[in-house]
């Protein structure tokens, strides 16, 4: 069976990748976004469904604001003796683990293994009766990169660490040295380190036998004359003795696509993509064969009903979630929360997902309940750049309204807004065309209503634009709420020339 890439579109960015048991467990970026780490199963490495989050809030009081592009980034998983560790860093308070022994379940709270600003991306390996971790750091934070470190502690990573040592700076050969993954096979301690950045990088990998050096490095994997740049990502121990490569491909407002790439071991280096076996770094493959011969037909599906008991794992808000924002009974209750801002930049209670779809279309459904002046509910798209379109209550009526705003901007635009809206709902719907990675095409329409709007999509904060709704009023006191009833996501690349 052959694949093509990307074999993930949506972003998840960062990912990370392991074997345990009978499958594969990936866990990304989520930054900002509660909950936090997304925890992703698949049985061949190409099919790859949703199952859990790590975190159920963010454990600092800031991160009860929106603060975009902050937060958790480049998380690591391993298995060890019945446990799943997660290794998490948050580059203005430090590095931290959880655990689980049911990736499908509840995760531990974290605890501290280096505290402090600047340390990023851990991932950890055992060996000679301890827990090495390596790690790189953030210049805004610690005020330099390109060094990748170690430190240590116990097999069970109860005990935080007092120091560290710098193994390797890549300022010379290697620039923004980061993201590194680190592995032991035959006696050696292997690194993958991403270099040149997240848009037009490579990857170098460093091996030694031991810990702390001296290591040898080489050039694994670059984007070469193909299209596809060559974003950091993770080695995969297939089955003892196939490996594959799970990377990123930066795609503008789409966010960063995943793909997986072969991998061959030569002369003792794992050769990335497709290696022509000339000891010459390999370049990203657009398609390849399953690394694992079975089909599983699941997905990452975008599409809701809101008939459960608990909101779907597709969902998550740019800060930690408040009491009574939401509710499911009947649908998803959204209730109109105080939000005294003038713009969406910074509103805590969107509920938002990623894009799943090259070309797509949507529609959802929403029941109206605007009690109050300065009720509101709407259907965003949301990016550092953002356009939405919305009902809103003013002078006793709705309105419908399209508008535009932008992260760090003043006041949102109106474009448009409507006649007296007597009805008592209101159908959002929109088209999306792809034009290039960097240039999405959204059409928004209302139902029975003649105006749209065409808007071109942003990349959020170090993520993809992301598609959402929701509900706020300017009145403390409101009770104005809203009722989603279904939000319907239709792939229609087959549509598009």
């Amino acid at each position: 069976m052959r694949y093509k890439n990307p074999v993930l579109f949506s972003d998840y960015s960062d990912p990370d990748v392991i074997r345990a048991g009978d499958g594969f467990y990936m866990v990304a970026s989520s930054f900002n976004n509660v909950p936090a780490v997304p925890v992703l199963y698949s049985q061949n490495l190409v099919e790859w469904r949703l199952i859990n989050y790590v975190l159920d809030s963010l454990p600092f009081e800031r991160y009860n604001a929106a603060r975009h592009g902050e937060g958790v980034c480049a998380p690591s998983i391993r298995y060890r003796d019945g446990k799943f560790y997660c290794l998490v860093s948050f580059p203005d308070e430090g590095i931290f683990v959880a655990e689980t022994e049911d990736p499908y379940g509840k995760w531990s709270l974290l605890r501290p293994l280096m505290e402090g600003k600047g340390f990023i991306n851990p991932c950890p390996v055992w060996a000679d009766g301890k827990c090495y971790v390596a790690f790189a750091f953030d210049r805004a934070r610690a005020g330099f990169d390109s060094e990748i470190a170690v430190f240590e502690t116990d097999e069970n990573l109860k005990t935080a660490a007092k120091d560290y040592k710098i193994i390797f700076d890549g300022a010379n050969g290697a620039p923004h040295a980061s993201r590194p993954k680190i592995y032991v096979k035959d006696g050696c301690f292997y690194l993958l380190v991403s270099a040149g950045g997240a848009k037009n990088g490579w990857l170098v990998e460093l091996r030694s036998k031991q810990i702390y050096g001296p290591y040898e490095s080489k050039v694994v994997f670059m984007q070469g004359d193909t299209y596809i740049n060559a974003g950091g990502g993770a080695l995969v121990d297939v089955d003892d003795e196939k490996w594959a490569f799970v990377h990123t491909r930066n795609m503008g407002a789409y966010g960063n696509a995943v793909y997986l790439q072969p991998t061959v071991w030569d002369d003792g280096w794992a050769m990335l993509g497709d290696y022509r076996g000339d000891k010459l770094a390999g370049t990203p493959a657009e398609e390849g064969e399953y690394p694992v011969n079975i089909s599983s037909p699941v997905k990452v599906d975008p599409c809701d009903g809101f008939d459960g008991t608990r909101l779907s794992l597709l969902w998550h808000t740019p800060a930690n979630r408040g009491d009574g924002w939401f509710a499911l009974k009947r649908g998803l209750r959204l209730n109109c929360a105080y939000y005294g801002g003038n713009s969406l930049a910074n509103l805590p209670q969107m509920l938002l997902q990623k894009i799943c779809y090259r070309n797509f279309s949507v529609k959802t459904k929403c029941k109206l309940n605007l009690l109050n002046d300065g009720d509101e509910t709407g259907f965003v798209v949301f990016g550092k750049e953002y356009a939405y379109a919305c009902v809103v209550r003013a002078g006793g009526q709705n309105f419908l309204e399209i508008r535009k705003g932008a992260l760090g901007g003043g006041a949102d635009e109106t474009l448009c807004r409507s006649q007296p809206y007597d009805e008592g709902t209101v159908m959002f719907q929109l088209s999306a065309k792809f034009e290039s990675p960097d240039r999405l095409a959204y059409r928004f329409t209302f139902g029975k209503v003649a105006f749209t709007h065409v808007f071109y999509a942003d990349s959020g904060v170090c993520s993809g634009a992301e598609l959402g709704i929701y509900a706020r009023s300017s009145a403390k006191d409101g009770d104005g709420s809203v009722t989603f009833s279904y939000f319907r996501e239709v792939c229609t690349d087959n549509r598009v020339k």
